[in-house]
């Protein structure tokens, strides 16, 4: 029981700096999340486009662009985070705090996404994309009409996954400078030695991770036609 009152005591003292952190967590993930969302459907759909597999197979766009893809995803996030310093600051106009987090995040979220969005294209039944076409459709109209609502979701477990990460990829941007929940942890907590510091942002970014999960599986379930 005196444990108890002694962590609500704690939190209680930690609540301004923890909803401050908080509030610029949830920034830092809807921005990026949005960049995210629009560069790697974008992406992804180029890839599909381009594939093998896909309507229009094109090696010459498909293997240049699948390997920066690549080298995107291999990118340890915080080394990356580091290397493009200078887009950033071109970007933002700032390499600290939450709006300089966005750049990095969203760089190193939108090649993950685009390879979720290609595979989830690639496991609509091909014989659907050859109805579509034999009915004389357009690439365009059968991208938008078959193949993303065949495959929504898929798309939105994808996404779910992504924006899962980008939390991740947050808290490790709050150890430079990124601001949020991390940085909160990793300042209060770790450097000055306060335990509830780095023990009570874990347990708001598991429950934020709850939550999104929640949502995303929910929201693919309602839209499954299958």
């Amino acid at each position: 029981m005196e444990t108890l009152r002694h962590w609500w005591t704690l939190t209680v003292d930690a609540w301004p700096d923890l909803q401050e952190s908080g509030i610029e967590t949830i920034q830092m993930t809807l921005w990026s999340g949005l960049w995210t969302l629009l560069g790697g459907l974008l992406l992804g759909v180029l890839l599909y486009l381009t594939s093998t597999s896909g309507p229009r197979p094109s090696r010459i766009v498909n293997f240049p662009l699948g390997t920066i893809v690549n080298i995107g995803r291999s990118a340890p996030f915080v080394i990356l985070m580091v290397a493009i310093v200078p887009f950033t600051k071109l970007v933002a106009g700032t390499t600290l705090g939450t709006t300089a987090a966005i750049v990095p995040l969203s760089v190193a979220a939108i090649p993950f996404f685009a390879r979720i969005v290609e595979n989830a294209l690639l496991e609509v039944p091909p014989g659907l994309t050859e109805a579509a076409r034999s009915m004389g459709a357009t690439t365009v109209g059968l991208i938008g009409r078959v193949i993303l609502p065949e495959a929504t979701p898929g798309l939105i477990r994808g996404f779910t996954v992504t924006v899962v990460t980008i939390v991740a990829y947050s808290a490790m941007a709050g150890t430079i400078g990124g601001g949020g929940l991390g940085d909160l942890a990793f300042r209060d907590g770790y450097q000055r030695f306060q335990t509830e510091y780095m023990i009570l942002p874990l347990v708001l970014l598991v429950i934020g991770v709850q939550i999104i999960q929640f949502i995303g599986d929910r929201s693919a379930k309602i839209l499954d036609r299958r």
